[in-house]
């Protein structure tokens, strides 16, 4: 994510004037709304303003799709919702209304390319956004506008909001650039509230972030990113959440930004405005490309913890990427940590490179505050463990891009670890660290292979 998108995004909604449209569906609409029925195909377009639900099926979406006026729009397990070609899609569930989406590990619901199998690659369509109205550190009046060209507000004071569930969801081949700079990702969360219920979603082959979000408390677990072009995971603007159990493998491509495992800042200009970014993480898995042959350059960093930005990252792997691995940016980051705001402990760190990084921001050093010899002193005193290879981690088949297996081997040090001394209920304590442990939890919903997936 660029936050330079914001100040675009922002300008441009003092242009754009957006009409209401009704949705056209094309089959029979459970719970009213929309106006225009077709019995031979189902296509979504336009404004869904009425409460309604896509019954099980292929639906297509066709341009940018609002859900708005307190509209519930309800997806059943096993639905495949296709983009169209020629209209690129893009559903926006507004402040006030929800999506639930609610599959199944057997029944996964599946946003993808309208593209044949085969032909499918990141850009082919927008992607989802949720807006909430949770807590931001951005003024509330006027509210943000949500990155992606959609023109439409996000946040409030509601830390309980609820925009829905997403679970058992894939993501495919999203990322449309409305302009320079301001793409859609995967799954955009702008304000989104605790209420909101996050679980089992994978986002693959993104154009931009696979997860952004943008303020809010929601809570997210089981989340997979995949081939991501841009960051994998993505926080700003004051976002306060918790995430357990969450992993992402990276391809070879990238993006022309710097493409991270985990992305992160107070907000634009690196100030001290409240409520801090502070994501409470625990058990991830981030692993970058296995081989710099052939990978982009702009492939980064594991943790980029930039611009006044605080953080606890708990009982995770970092692996395998090729700039850094632990990295902070600039002195209010570095300073943060240093006084027992953020936290870093308890995980593995084996990259190409530099597993402890503090970069020569000119602007605002976090070298005045640590060296990365410093760095690796206090995280190595605080329960981390640093691995000369990827490989001695010992994951079963990790870096396999069509059929991984993330799942530590007998005798890996992964097995073993972790501490949840201090964190909250939210979070399920594990012996292991990283995603996963004995049990497989991505079996059966998720997908390696959605280029040539039959749809």
């Amino acid at each position: 994510m660029k936050l330079v998108k914001q100040i675009a995004v922002v300008a441009l909604s003092a242009l754009t004037i957006t009409s209401c449209i009704k949705v056209n569906t094309g089959d029979e609409i459970v719970n009213g709304g929309g106006n225009g029925t077709d019995s031979t195909s189902k296509v979504l377009n336009g404004t869904i303003d009425k409460s309604m639900t896509l019954t099980k099926g292929t639906w297509t979406l066709k341009g940018y799709v609002y859900v708005n006026n307190g509209a519930v729009l309800t997806i059943e397990p096993g639905t495949v919702i296709k983009s169209d070609v020629a209209e690129k899609g893009a559903l926006i569930v507004e402040r006030g209304s929800k999506l639930i989406a609610d599959g199944t590990a057997s029944a996964p619901i599946v946003f993808t390319s309208g593209k044949p199998s085969g032909e499918r690659a990141p850009g082919d369509w927008g992607g989802i956004i949720l807006l909430g109205k949770a807590p931001t550190n951005r003024p509330t009046s006027p509210a943000p506008i949500i990155e992606g060209g959609v023109n439409r507000p996000y946040g409030g004071t509601d830390v309980n909001d609820n925009s829905g569930i997403l679970r058992y969801v894939r993501i495919e081949f999203s990322g449309i650039a409305a302009e320079p700079g301001s793409e859609i990702n995967g799954l955009t969360l702008g304000g989104v509230g605790a209420g909101t219920v996050i679980e089992n979603v994978q986002v693959s082959y993104g154009g931009d972030d696979a997860f952004e979000f943008f303020g809010g408390t929601v809570n997210c677990k089981n989340l997979v990113a995949f081939a991501t072009m841009d960051d994998d995971y993505d926080f700003d603007f004051g976002y306060v959440g918790k995430i357990q159990f969450a992993v992402s493998l990276r391809d070879k491509p990238a993006d022309t930004d710097q493409a991270n495992g985990i992305e992160c800042d107070n907000n634009g200009s690196g100030d001290l405005t409240e409520p801090f970014t502070r994501p409470v993480l625990s058990n991830l898995t981030l692993i970058g490309p296995y081989d710099t042959t052939g990978s982009s350059s702009n492939h980064g960093y594991s943790n980029r913890w930039r611009r006044a930005t605080r953080f606890v990252l708990n009982n995770s792997l970092l692996i395998g990427h090729r700039k850094a691995g632990f990295s902070m940016e600039s002195s209010a980051t570095a300073q943060a940590y240093k006084d027992g705001l953020s936290e870093f402990k308890n995980n593995i760190v084996a990259v190409y490179a530099k597993p402890y990084y503090t970069a020569e921001d000119k602007a605002d050093p976090a070298s005045t505050v640590f060296t990365a010899a410093q760095l690796k002193t206090k995280a190595e005193s605080e329960g981390n463990r640093t691995l000369a290879s990827r490989d001695d981690v010992q994951l079963t088949d990790p870096f396999n891009l069509n059929s991984p297996n993330f799942l530590p081997k007998a005798g890996s040090p992964a097995l073993t670890g972790a501490s949840f001394t201090g964190m909250d209920s939210y979070f399920t304590p594990t012996t292991y660290v990283g995603a996963f442990g004995t049990t497989n939890w991505a079996t059966g919903w998720t997908s390696f292979n959605p280029k040539t997936n039959a749809y």
